[in-house]
């Protein structure tokens, strides 16, 4: 298993830390259950900062390429990534009760021991599409509903017959 990277992530934000690097799709180990396939690799960057009104923020952006499975005809659709998102930093668990009522900032608890493949990790899997599809005319699902080339009736004009003889 590689390195992992954990920062302060106060401190990360507080001396504009910046990271960046890559990340084979093995290392992701929950994103496992949302793939069709884990070869790739994902670029990513982490910077700290402070926002406008001082507050600590950690920014991530992820770019790739996955592949995920089709929810109508369940075969690879590749699925481009391009993943920017801010998280605020609480200091502790009263302050991110309070930033959590804000429904338009994403926050998380900050951490001496932050393991920034498990936040990337995290901020891929929410970005992900629920019900992932390819476009309409790219879908094999439509070649297996209509008429193929012998003129056979349609796979669930199929399945209908055959519901007739039970």
């Amino acid at each position: 298993m590689p390195e992992r990277l954990v920062i302060d992530a106060l401190d990360f934000a507080n001396n504009a830390g910046a990271h960046h690097g890559k990340i084979t799709l093995p290392e992701l180990e929950r994103l496992q259950d949302y793939l069709a396939a884990d070869c790739g690799e994902l670029q990513y960057s982490i910077t700290g900062a402070r926002e406008g009104n001082a507050r600590p923020i950690l920014r991530i952006a992820v770019q790739g390429t996955i592949k995920l499975r089709c929810q109508r005809c369940l075969d690879e659709v590749p699925y481009v990534l391009d993943l920017r998102a801010e998280l605020l930093l609480a200091e502790n668990e009263h302050e991110l009760l309070r930033l959590e009522e804000d429904e338009s900032v994403d926050c998380i608890l900050a951490s001496h021991a932050t393991d920034v493949l498990a936040l990337i990790e995290d901020e891929v899997i929410l970005s992900l599409p629920i019900s992932p599809r390819h476009t309409e005319g790219e879908c094999s699902i439509g070649e297996l509903n209509g008429d193929n080339a012998a003129g056979d009736k349609p796979l669930f004009a199929t399945l209908a017959a055959l519901k007739k003889f039970h």
